[in-house]
């Protein structure tokens, strides 16, 4: 009896240290010990939670004037105090929470997209190919984000479909650069070479081989890049070129908000904290995800 017990034993130790040994496993545990990304993910979570829930929460009609109530300060009626036209500041931030995150994620996931297969296609076929595409990059490289938004803003007209295009548009030539830059070093591995040897298309190897390398890098990147995207997309609002009134949108809710600095303060500040702990912890929750997927690091 106990030496048919002792092989179960042995396989479910065995079993045991397998699983705890798993790259997720390992993943788990270098994110978990980083208290930064873990508060960033808190938040991340509320605010999807907000995009799902929000106007079932929200207080009162975001769009919806009160004349009696303008610019009040906050109180238990209106926790975040109300805008120039009586709107609650509370229901329209949250509101707005949902216009943020998908301008921001549709953006990023197209720039990241097309930024990825031209990257690959740079990276692995080289040539004449490869360089125009890293010279246009440089030409784009070459102007700061946000003008490049607003020339193309200029060009297609004001509003958020345009915003979604602009900083997409602008997350372009970053992807690029990222995924050429990890498949110049991926191609040449021997596994690649192996491939190739036996007659395997390219667009598998691209695909197949050369893509699960760089995702990793491409994972951190986009979930860097959403803050920025939130960012851009508010400036580009701030300027009038993105969202239109009513519509609350955090930076459009900043711009109106910057003529009562003085009598009423809160109408520019909880929009602009909302934009704040938005990008902040997008940044950390990227940086704990780069260290946790960062095979270097030791346990």
């Amino acid at each position: 009896m106990s030496q048919s017990v002792t092989p179960v034993r042995t396989n479910q130790c065995a079993l045991i240290r397998a699983t705890a040994n798993s790259p997720v496993h390992q993943f788990l545990r270098r994110f978990f010990r980083q208290k930064l990304a873990i508060a960033a993910s808190a938040v991340l979570v509320a605010l999807f939670l907000l995009t799902i829930i929000g106007p079932a929460i929200s207080p009162y009609d975001p769009v919806k004037p009160d004349y009696n109530s303008l610019l009040q300060p906050p109180s238990a009626r209106n926790l975040l105090g109300t805008d120039e036209f009586g709107r609650d500041i509370l229901s329209r931030i949250i509101y707005g929470t949902r216009i943020s995150i998908t301008v921001s994620l549709s953006s990023v996931f197209i720039g990241s997209v097309i930024g990825t297969v031209v990257g690959l296609t740079a990276g692995y076929y080289g040539g004449s190919y490869d360089s125009f595409v890293m010279r246009t990059c440089d030409i784009m490289f070459a102007f700061p984000g946000i003008l490049q938004a607003i020339a193309i803003i200029a060009i297609l007209g004001p509003g958020l479909h345009n915003v979604i295009v602009a900083v997409a548009i602008y997350t372009v030539p970053q992807f690029i650069r990222i995924i050429r830059g990890s498949t110049l070093a991926l191609k040449n591995m021997m596994y690649i070479e192996a491939a190739r040897a036996v007659g395997i298309p390219d667009r598998l190897i691209i695909w197949k081989h050369i893509f699960p390398g760089t995702f990793s890098i491409a994972l951190v990147y986009f979930t860097m890049r959403i803050g920025t995207a939130i960012l851009i997309a508010a400036s580009l609002s701030f300027l009038g070129l993105g969202a239109q009134p009513p519509l609350p949108e955090w930076g459009a809710m900043l711009s109106s908000g910057r003529e009562y600095l003085m009598s009423a303060p809160h109408v520019a500040l909880f929009p602009g904290l909302a934009i704040l702990i938005t990008c902040l912890a997008f940044n950390l929750f990227g940086d704990g995800l780069r260290d946790a997927l960062d095979r270097k690091i030791v346990d």
